[in-house]
């Protein structure tokens, strides 16, 4: 049984209660597109149970967002050749979606690591429905 915070935005996109472009899910996480990605493919692994900071995580649940994460990477780098991966969790007063969330995005050489100035993203998210079929038929490439 899912453990649902009704408040929580992250626990209704984890649990695809609002839209969301889901590329992978199992019984602990739905991944998904981020609606204002950095790159193509930027996607967020969220746990379907509501958990906010990391430490919360039990170890099946930690599990399956790793494994989700290194699947999701292997796709990234098939489809869309970056020059890396940035994985990332925010959490405490970064975490802006107040829900346990990790950011697997491709990233390409003379990118900043960071920057509230990243340039015009328009073409990815007009592409969002696109991508996320992309992604899901690679991903059937890696099972576990």
């Amino acid at each position: 049984m899912v453990n649902i915070n009704n408040e929580c935005l992250g626990c209704q996109l984890a649990n695809q209660l609002e839209p969301v472009h889901v590329v992978y899910e199992d019984e602990h996480v739905c991944c998904f597109l981020d609606h204002d990605p950095i790159n193509e493919g930027h996607t967020l692994i969220l746990p379907k149970n509501h958990v906010v900071e990391m430490e919360e995580l039990d170890m099946e649940t930690a599990t399956a967002v790793w494994k989700a994460a290194v699947k999701i990477s292997k796709v990234l780098k098939y489809l869309f050749n970056p020059d890396g991966i940035t994985i990332c969790q925010n959490g405490g007063r970064f975490n802006e979606l107040k829900h346990f969330h990790m950011h697997v995005i491709p990233r390409y050489e003379g990118q900043p690591f960071y920057t509230d100035d990243w340039s015009d993203n328009t073409e990815q998210r007009e592409k969002l429905e696109e991508t996320k079929a992309k992604l899901r038929t690679c991903m059937k490439k890696y099972s576990y």
